[in-house]
């Protein structure tokens, strides 16, 4: 067994002993265009178009779409191509309940992004099963299981933050001397260097916003031809994925010479920033580090239309929040990796933001990556 194949079946094992703890005999994931979810590649490494099921017992079968692929990338007990049930969900899923000995009458869980129509169509073709669908269920458990890394995940992040690293250094480097004018030559300049350094794609839509655009948290579009790195406020939010994996970094570029209001906002979250890195250690309530960033704004007359921060993973907005939504109970522990991202707008002056992937050790946290407000 390889290492990988090891690693997919532990994360089975702990799932198989979740639902057999709730009484559930089967549970399944999906991972479709309507209801996309990488917990499928996290319990079994096929990156997508298919749906998991996993037994109490830690049996998994897996229903791709491109059986080709499901062959070379996924590690399962079984795959049954989804063509051979004339991509017929409920037929497929009968099957494999019947392959796995499922027993008549057992509780068997589905995801809770499934739609009303599409469970109501489940239950009544598999009528021999008492189905379930339910908020806070297994789906949350892996998402639980998502939010703390294991090794594995951790030297992927290694080579992930390397990869954005460099492309921070070179960014930095060209958008000073001018190699890079435009929003649209950063963005592209992104995707191509990181494709060719073994990136699967980048983390989410690069975005890109000139002095004329920053006043937006996400610039719409997100990039476009103009100028970037002129007199002024810029951003630039990007990541990059290696293997299903995504950093999740923000770049400010000030011109000068800068307003009075620019230059306070520019200090203002680089201050904060630095007082949120302090802050991040295991034990620390996520919501208390983003409850002083927001009075340390205030203090100022200054108010973060966003949240502080995020979990990144599969995704790139995971558990844990670092917000102050209300029902955030969420507890920093060692192997989170959460984003720092403080920033400042204003519809004449432009914005700033500063974005960080930080790393919960044991003692207290780990910068990975070295993105910077850049002072042109």
């Amino acid at each position: 067994m390889t290492t990988m194949q090891s690693v997919y079946r532990s994360r089975r094992e702990r799932v198989a002993e979740f639902i057999k703890s709730k009484g559930i005999a089967a549970v399944r994931f999906e991972d479709f265009e309507e209801a996309r979810s990488p917990s499928v590649r996290y319990l079994c490494g096929h990156p997508g178009d298919a749906f998991l099921v996993i037994g109490a017992d830690a049996s998994s079968v897996l229903v791709p779409w491109d059986e080709n692929m499901a062959n070379k990338m996924a590690s399962v007990d079984k795959i049954l191509p989804y063509t051979s049930f004339g991509r017929r969900s409920e037929s497929a899923m009968r099957s494999v309940l019947e392959i796995m000995n499922v027993p008549k009458g057992a509780r068997v869980e589905f995801p809770e992004s499934m739609s009303y129509p599409s469970y109501i169509e489940h239950v009544a073709a598999l009528d021999d099963w008492d189905l379930v669908c339910e908020k806070g269920g297994t789906d949350t458990e892996v998402l639980a299981m998502r939010s703390v890394k294991d090794e594995v995940e951790l030297e992927i992040y290694e080579r992930a933050s390397g990869l954005t690293n460099s492309l921070i250094a070179q960014l930095e480097d060209l958008v000073t001397s001018g190699g890079l004018k435009t929003e649209l030559d950063v963005a592209l300049f992104i995707e191509k260097e990181a494709r060719a350094h073994g990136a699967e794609r980048t983390g989410f839509e690069t975005i890109a916003a000139g002095p004329g655009r920053s006043f937006g948290i996400h610039a719409f579009p997100s990039y476009g031809n103009g100028p970037i790195g002129t007199k002024g406020l810029s951003i630039l939010d990007f990541g990059i994925v290696i293997e299903g994996y995504t950093s999740d970094v923000t770049m400010s570029f000030a011109r000068g010479p800068l307003s009075p209001e620019q230059a306070t906002m520019v200090d203002l979250v680089q201050a904060a920033y630095e007082l949120g890195a302090s802050a991040c250690k295991p034990g620390v309530p996520a919501k208390d580090i983003a409850q002083a960033i927001d009075n340390f704004f205030a203090k100022s007359g200054f108010s973060m239309p966003h949240a502080l921060g995020h979990g990144i993973g599969l995704e790139a907005h995971e558990a844990p929040g670092v917000n102050l939504r209300q029902e955030n109970k969420a507890v920093l522990v060692p192997g989170n990796i959460i984003t720092l991202e403080p920033g400042l707008y204003h519809p004449e002056f432009g914005g700033v933001r500063l974005e960080n992937d930080v790393l919960i050790t044991e003692t207290g946290c780990r910068v990975l990556t070295n993105s910077k407000i850049v002072m042109l």
